[in-house]
């Protein structure tokens, strides 16, 4: 009886130990998991911090670009129709930028809204970037016909509307595809392009956004090259506006194919199995190079763009001799009347 007695506390505290060493082998993958998020988290961050100093240029060349608008207003100056769409262009990238704040505040996290919230938010990104993508097309048509050949094209705001229509078309194709919200009203957590939609939805945005529109570019400035190449003449660098329809149109293709590589290939590793921290994090960082196109765009065509610059050079002139004022009344507060004692030295001998 003894043993036996003695046997049975061996046994419970055998089971007993048990637990613990199945917590201990199982702490370091707990562990390697919690510094993958780290670390992903630390990516994500470095990532919004960049992207939040060329938002702020981006706003801040938008601000100029929309003095120099108001500027042409008032002065009642005639946009020309390049000029026109070349003003369309930067509205559509300045929308992108104040969409892209909603990434920006709540980055390493997610944006928390309603389903219908989180569509119409990724539908209004769909549409102002299709619209930036047609609007470049439409001046590469004006680059290389002079002159629109329709009489309806040569308004512009006819262009622009047929723009916005096609755009809000295309945008709803990619909505189907991205897939309605179970229930409008619950509130989850907000990707404007995720994984979750699958590789349709990813090709659709690729072909859709970038090929297509990049396609006819192509077409018309080959078109120009050939026509250069007979009648001997100038083609883009013939214009003011060339040299900035080429900057844009470069910066664009390179952010838009990167973040469209990155989600097909996002969407086809989450079909394969779930995504990794790391590689959530790399898509965080596509998305926000996305949407960096936009604000380099605002800069290249406030200093690429002739009356852009000019309003740029009118604003620094007006902080100079702002600050100058400033400075001067300054000086004049610190200038005190001279205080002048006249005494008599000379000793009086009576």
């Amino acid at each position: 009886m003894a043993n036996q007695t003695d046997f049975l506390p061996q046994t419970e505290m055998s089971t007993d130990m048990q637990p613990f060493n199945i917590t201990s082998t199982s702490s370091p993958l707990n562990t390697s998991d919690f510094i993958a998020k780290i670390a992903a988290n630390d990516l994500t961050s470095r990532a919004n911090y960049v992207y939040a100093l060329c938002a702020v240029l981006g706003l801040a060349s938008a601000c100029i670009l929309l003095y120099g608008l108001i500027r042409s207003y008032r002065a009642q100056r005639h946009l020309a129709w390049l000029d026109s769409l070349l003003w369309a262009f930067s509205s559509s990238q300045l929308l992108l930028l104040l969409l892209s704040l909603s990434s920006v505040a709540h980055r390493p996290s997610y944006l928390v809204t309603t389903h219908i919230g989180c569509a119409a938010l990724a539908f209004t990104v769909n549409m102002a970037s299709l619209c930036g993508l047609l609007l470049l097309v439409f001046m590469g048509y004006a680059l290389t016909f002079d002159t629109p050949t329709h009489a309806l094209l040569k308004r512009p705001g006819v262009c622009v509307a047929l723009v916005v229509l096609v755009s809000i078309l295309c945008s709803l194709v990619l909505a189907k595809l991205r897939g309605p919200p179970q229930e409008l009203h619950l509130e989850g957590i907000c990707i404007i392009d995720p994984a979750e939609a699958g590789r349709s939805y990813a090709m659709a945005k690729l072909c859709l956004g970038l090929l297509i529109p990049y396609l006819l570019l192509l077409g018309l400035l080959t078109g120009g090259c050939v026509r250069q190449w007979k009648s001997s003449s100038r083609f883009l660098s013939g214009s003011e506006e060339g040299p900035v329809f080429l900057a844009v149109a470069v910066v664009i293709f390179v952010c838009q194919l990167f973040h469209g590589i990155v989600l097909v290939r996002g969407a086809g590793m989450q079909q394969a199995g779930d995504l990794s921290y790391h590689e959530r994090a790399f898509m965080h960082v596509s998305e926000f190079v996305m949407f960096s196109g936009s604000c380099v765009c605002l800069v290249l065509v406030l200093l690429l763009h002739r009356p852009c610059r000019e309003s740029l050079l009118e604003v620094t002139r007006q902080l100079r001799d702002c600050c100058r004022g400033l400075g001067g009344r300054q000086t004049h507060r610190q200038i005190m009347a001279p205080h002048i004692e006249i005494t008599d030295t000379q000793d009086y001998n009576p």
